[in-house]
């Protein structure tokens, strides 16, 4: 017969130091903690614990539990109060570039009546999977797991959901279980309405990144995304110029179709860190279409999300401090 002690010995190269046993008579009673491990790992080690305790003699009945603590998780808000200023853009973006600078990044796609991130992302036709009622992130080619509205429903499926559902759709993405991501990009729809209310309320975010073009209406409403977030005593870590200036990839030309510099003078107006300005490219909008967001490359196009994200990188840092 095994007693208590071989037990803990044929675990221990397995679970290493992570399992808790108990031991009655032919049945073996083990906790994992599995704090910090993703689900399919979490799944493996159940497995392996639970072949080793079969093998030991007198082992007939094996119960497995596991248990985790709450990994503490910053939500960071991309925001605008407008649509068409290319919010998801600079999302998607900047979680792949925090990503690439060693941080653990989950990208949770809110703009639940209009979700784009699946296509930016690369993952477009994936359903997600949920075990114990609380959702799987779905893995994306750039290290960066990913939740949206768009991995729910069926493609081209409209979502006619009245604020209360969209609200409570949001909190179902965000108490998904994100295993080691401890800082969550939100991509928001536009505006000032429920699902932002709702995270404010339910999932107060760290900090927001505003995004806007550099045209005065754009301005105006993405004044009124910081008001918001000011009231609710949101931090805001910054404003992004998005579309600003652009340069014709034949002849040179530079010109600015929406302007240049409006959010940066916004910003100093306002008293909030101009982050950065992203230019009107050609090759930005391809490599969305085509699910290959600039950040994941080596490209010109890279540059400039890089330098956003390792801004937005600093000001966690600090709050942290």
């Amino acid at each position: 017969m095994t007693d208590l002690s071989a037990l803990q010995a044929a675990l221990a190269p397995i679970a290493a130091g992570r399992a808790t046993t108990r031991l009655e008579g032919a049945r073996a009673s083990i906790i994992l903690d599995v704090t910090g491990l993703p689900p399919a790992v979490r799944e493996v080690l159940e497995a392996d614990v639970r072949a080793a305790a079969l093998a030991l003699p007198g082992i007939e009945e094996v119960r497995v539990a596991q248990t985790s603590e709450r990994v503490g998780r910053r939500l960071i808000a991309v925001a605008s109060g407008k649509g068409g200023v290319g919010k998801s853009t600079v999302a998607a973006n900047l979680a792949i570039a925090l990503s690439r600078s060693g941080r653990q990044v989950g990208l949770i796609d809110a703009d639940i009546y209009g979700p784009s991130q699946p296509k930016l992302m690369g993952v477009e036709g994936t359903r997600a999977q949920a075990r114990d009622k609380q959702l799987l992130p779905v893995d994306t080619p750039y290290g960066v797991p990913l939740l949206s509205m768009g991995q729910l429903v069926a493609p081209g499926q409209a979502i006619a959901w009245r604020g209360p559902m969209a609200a409570g759709a949001l909190s179902q993405l965000a108490d998904a279980d994100w295993g080691l991501s401890d800082t969550l990009v939100v991509d928001l729809p536009p505006g000032t309405g429920d699902v932002q209310l709702t995270m404010i309320q339910k999932h107060k975010p760290a900090g927001a990144v505003i995004v806007s073009t550099p045209q005065d209406l754009a301005l105006i409403d993405a004044t009124r995304a910081i008001d918001l977030f000011a009231k609710a005593d949101v931090p805001v870590i910054g404003l992004v110029e998005n579309m600003s200036g652009y340069v014709c990839p034949h002849c040179g030309e530079a010109s600015e179709p929406f302007g240049m510099g409006g959010a940066e003078a916004a910003a100093a107006k306002l008293g909030i860190p101009f982050l950065g300005r992203i230019p009107l490219a050609m090759a930005v909008r391809q490599a969305s279409d085509a699910g290959t967001p600039p950040a994941a490359g080596n490209g010109p196009e890279a540059a400039a999300f890089h330098e956003i994200a390792a801004q937005v990188g600093h000001w966690l840092d600090r709050r942290q401090g």
